[in-house]
């Protein structure tokens, strides 16, 4: 049973350069922490995902959601979670702080992801291996489905994870191989050339095959040497992803785009406002056959449902500490898997919990195994931090999801 509350404004600044983008510039990477307090003394911990101020905020609501789960067991609030959810999410009042966006819905994704982790600690297994355990039914009915019901049913989300399970087996390799994963941090926006240079090379010498750079520089020249800089060092057989961060106005992206086109980029990431599905769906359709990477910034899975729906993501990008938690992840998941859209997400939490997550979207969702992003600089704070060899995630065995910190 649930005893006690408790949340924490977690913040940590990095500088240097660290983290930033065209947006961005000086990011204090922050956490609004939820804990869950069960009578047998077991702690679940939520995380949502900030760059500093407002964070108290996002505290402030998740204590106002954790105060309904006081009294019952983690397993009575799981067995129904996604009904759970969604009264939370269409509290009366609260409700007009968002709806399912901004700092009410950061709120609920650290609720979320605490109750996530209680459950499974709750089994003493990771989170990835009690997803796993769990039956097609048990999924479904801790995931809300409002708004997407026109697009995925209760029986489309469990036609599909029937029909992965019937595969699963061919694909558990991975928990013994590895999550392959990529390096963001080669070219965070406020580096120099030569330190790009350098880290694309420290990259590749720790075993990553695949990077990314940040653009969305007001000069795009400066854009366009930078990512032939990664292109000529990291070589041909490299996956380069870029990263515009929302920066770019439609016809700019469009002109940009075309002549970022000549670095073979694997993907262009968010070129612009991330609530303009329009203005995506004529950039996609512009710049074929680069694919778009969209959802770092987009907050619920109506909007991604109709980025799916308007075909101009060729990658959804959703974050479990941006949407409602592990929940809502799951269910934008299942329903890229109906869309045939790869989920690759942000990771807002340094993949912590997100490590967890790809596991279970391949082997439980038939999701391709394609690349985790790994950003190291929040590592020593974790109690059981990611564990990136030869560029690839290793397995997480301790209970949980990973997402305790040494606060």
């Amino acid at each position: 049973m649930i005893t006690k509350i408790t949340t924490h404004d977690v913040r940590y600044p990095i500088g240097s350069g660290h983290g930033s983008d065209a947006i961005h510039k000086d990011p204090i990477y922050s956490y609004a922490v939820t804990q869950l307090h069960d009578d047998r003394g077991r702690v679940g911990t939520g995380l949502a995902f900030t760059l500093g101020e407002g964070n108290d905020l996002v505290c402030r609501a998740a204590a106002f959601y954790a105060e309904r789960l006081k009294g019952k067991s983690i397993h009575e609030i799981m067995a129904d979670f996604g009904r759970i959810q969604r009264e939370m999410a269409d509290e009366q009042q609260f409700r007009w702080l968002g709806p399912h966006k901004g700092i009410v819905h950061l709120a609920l994704a650290s609720v979320t992801n605490a109750c996530w982790d209680l459950w499974a600690k709750s089994e003493g297994v990771p989170l990835w291996k009690h997803l796993l355990s769990l039956s097609s039914e048990q999924v479904v009915s801790t995931l809300d489905l409002s708004y997407l019901e026109d697009e995925l049913t209760r029986g489309d989300a469990l036609q599909i994870l029937d029909q992965a399970s019937k595969t699963r087996k061919s694909r558990e390799g991975i928990l013994q191989s590895g999550y392959p994963g990529y390096d963001t941090s080669v070219g965070w926006f406020n580096y120099e050339d030569q330190q790009v240079r350098e880290n694309c090379r420290k990259a590749m010498d720790a075993g990553f095959t695949a990077m990314k750079l940040k653009v969305g520089s007001r000069d795009p020249e400066r854009d366009i040497r930078r990512a032939h800089l990664v292109r000529e060092t990291a070589g041909d057989q490299a996956t380069v992803m870029l990263d515009a961060n929302q920066q770019w106005t439609l016809p700019q992206a469009i002109e940009i785009c075309g002549k970022l086109a000549a670095i073979r980029p694997f993907w262009i990431e968010e070129p612009t406002h991330p609530d303009d599905v329009t203005a995506h769906k004529t950039l996609a359709e512009k710049i074929a056959p680069i694919k778009l990477a969209l959802g770092e910034h987009v907050p619920n899975r109506i909007i991604f449902k109709n980025y799916l729906q308007s075909k101009s993501a060729g990658f959804i990008q959703v974050d479990a500490v941006r949407v409602a938690g592990v929940s809502e992840f799951l269910a934008v998941s299942l329903l890229s898997k109906k869309y045939g859209i790869p989920v690759v997400p942000h990771v807002g939490d340094m993949g912590q919990l997100h490590q967890h997550l790809v596991l279970f979207n391949h082997i439980g969702i038939e999701h391709p195994a394609l690349f985790l992003e790994h950003i190291p600089h929040l590592r020593e704070h974790f109690v059981h931090p990611v564990q990136v060899t030869g560029g690839v995630y290793q397995t997480p065995q301790e209970a949980g999801s990973s997402c305790d910190l040494k606060i």
